[in-house]
């Protein structure tokens, strides 16, 4: 049987509910997109392995969780005694952080590559250095992959990237990726042999969007902006919870702008794939690597009904928006309720292209391949998932690790070691801590994480000799008292008819309309 191609796309920053259709969004717009989730599986119930993107990233390569790869938070996030240059006066010091992935590994992208395949990188990489690229570890090809989080010179050209070349004045950094997507499978579809066009390939898309900072196009923005006033328009948009404000309502007209201009790259190459012929033999699968931005960043979007968002231990942090699609193989307009994790990808993608796991790189993850046809498994449904964030969020996370069983998930956190446990079921917010009621449970989860955090040799973070109380109090109050109000009076006038944003992107519109 010929083997599948594979186009895999990754979304930075996107939530749970940040799309529109299956995603559960009413102001977002979302079609392309919409379409894999239509035509396929959706998984109602997909994790990342971590609320921020490097370990989340470096799980998807490895088929690891944090622990065992190192990288457990956002490459350059301030570490030990550097993390007091924060100013935000924490009881405890984080522990260190891997530089990069390690080069024994062998990514998922390798080990397609030593089986037969084609391989291709766009994007967002933030997995190290030079010599940690995507070409150190199975990408044939790379198109912006480098050490960057986040669009360097923003998402009209000219940018600023070693791995991009950058495109006309006013270019659209989003579709840009798209359109270099679709150069090379056009690339190999008209490859001059017949052999060649047997060769099956891996297009890894992985975009900047939604990372902030947030920018669109006039048009865009106009567009939603209509759309916002025309339903009721929110007095207030943010609730302080424990560390930062965090946003309750989804009207951003540049952010909606943003997710729109992603989707219709998605769709140049759903496109692609169409009118080439590939599609019944192409692997499509969506997804994002970590919770939307409701606290933190650029405060774009909500989460509602989950708690929290990016950076955070709560489901907004870690539930992620997954749609397979493989006709013929995955029943069109199925959906699955068995939660899943970011370090399944690997194991499944190789099953699904006929190959074996490569002998020395153990993963933890286990093949989606049952569910995506429809049947049971027991085996992945009736595991446990499990987290660890030692780290403190930029956007308002504590350092916590994390274990989901069924219905139940306990947070354990590290500052002061209680825990918290929440019925997923009956109370999907998180919103009430029932551990006291449930006490031998909360007992034996607890029991199981930490033999799973001694088992993966996790790092945890140390008591701060100079942690001061009220320093950290007043931190606080600042953030409630004058963080919060600001943050409503900037967030209602995106909504102004005479909003100006920063003259360096918004030229952009007669390219990017």
């Amino acid at each position: 049987m010929k083997q599948p191609n594979i186009v895999y796309i990754l979304a930075d920053d996107l939530g749970w509910c940040d799309l529109g259709g299956l995603g559960g969004s009413e102001f977002y717009e979302s079609p392309h997109i919409d379409r894999i989730a239509t035509e396929g599986m959706h998984f109602t119930q997909a994790y990342a392995s971590s609320q921020v993107c490097s370990p989340s990233r470096a799980s998807i390569m490895t088929g690891k969780y944090p622990p065992r790869h190192g990288i457990t938070d956002y490459l350059g996030a301030p570490c030990g005694e550097a993390w007091r240059s924060m100013g935000r006066c924490d009881r405890m010091l984080p522990p260190d952080n891997a530089p990069g992935l390690r080069a024994d590994e062998i990514t998922f992208a390798e080990a397609l590559r030593r089986g037969g395949y084609r391989t291709f990188f766009a994007g967002k990489w933030h997995l190290g250095e030079a010599g940690a690229d995507p070409e150190d570890f199975g990408f044939e090809i790379n198109k912006g992959g480098w050490a960057n989080g986040g669009p360097a010179g923003g998402y009209f050209a000219p940018w600023e990237n070693p791995k991009l070349e950058s495109g006309p004045d006013g270019e659209s950094l989003p579709l840009r990726l798209g359109r270099e997507t679709v150069k090379f499978i056009e690339a190999h579809a008209s490859a001059g042999s017949a052999q060649d066009k047997d060769e099956p390939f891996l297009a890894y898309l992985s975009f900047y969007s939604v990372h902030g900072p947030i920018q669109t196009s006039r048009g865009r923005w106009e567009k939603y902006r209509q759309k916002a006033v025309a339903q009721e328009v929110a007095d207030k948009r943010f609730i302080f919870d424990r560390k930062l404000p965090v946003r309750q309502v989804q009207d951003c007209p540049i952010y909606a702008g943003m997710i729109e201009a992603m989707d219709d790259a998605v769709g140049l190459v759903l496109d692609a794939l169409d009118r080439l012929g590939l599609t019944e033999n192409t692997i499509v699968c969506f997804t994002s690597d970590n919770g939307g931005v409701s606290a933190g960043d650029s405060y774009s979007s909500s989460m509602l009904p989950l708690r929290g968002g990016k950076g955070r231990q709560w489901e907004g942090g870690i539930r992620e928006p997954l749609y397979f699609r493989f006709p013929g193989r995955i029943p069109s307009g199925s959906s699955c309720d068995v939660p899943v994790s970011g370090i399944d990808f690997y194991p499944t993608l190789l099953e699904l292209a006929g190959l074996e796991v490569p002998p020395g790189q153990e993963v933890d993850g286990q093949s989606m391949v049952k569910l995506l046809g429809g049947a049971d498994d027991p085996a992945i449904a009736g595991r446990d998932l499990f987290w660890h964030y030692p780290h403190y969020g930029n956007q308002g996370g504590d350092p916590s690790s994390t274990i989901r069983r069924g219905d139940w998930k306990l947070i354990h956190y590290h500052e002061d070691g209680h825990d918290e446990l929440y019925n997923l079921a009956q109370d999907p917010g998180e919103q009430d801590d029932v551990h006291v009621a449930n006490a031998a449970l909360a007992i034996a989860l607890r029991e199981t994480l930490d033999q799973w955090l001694d088992d993966t040799g996790a790092a945890f973070p140390a008591p701060d000799p100079e942690y001061d109380s009220e320093k950290h109090a007043a931190y606080l109050q600042r953030q409630e008292h004058v963080l919060m109000p600001r943050l409503e009076a900037e967030h209602a006038q995106y909504l102004d008819l005479d909003w100006q944003p920063n003259a360096d992107w918004w030229g952009s519109q007669v390219i990017n309309d």
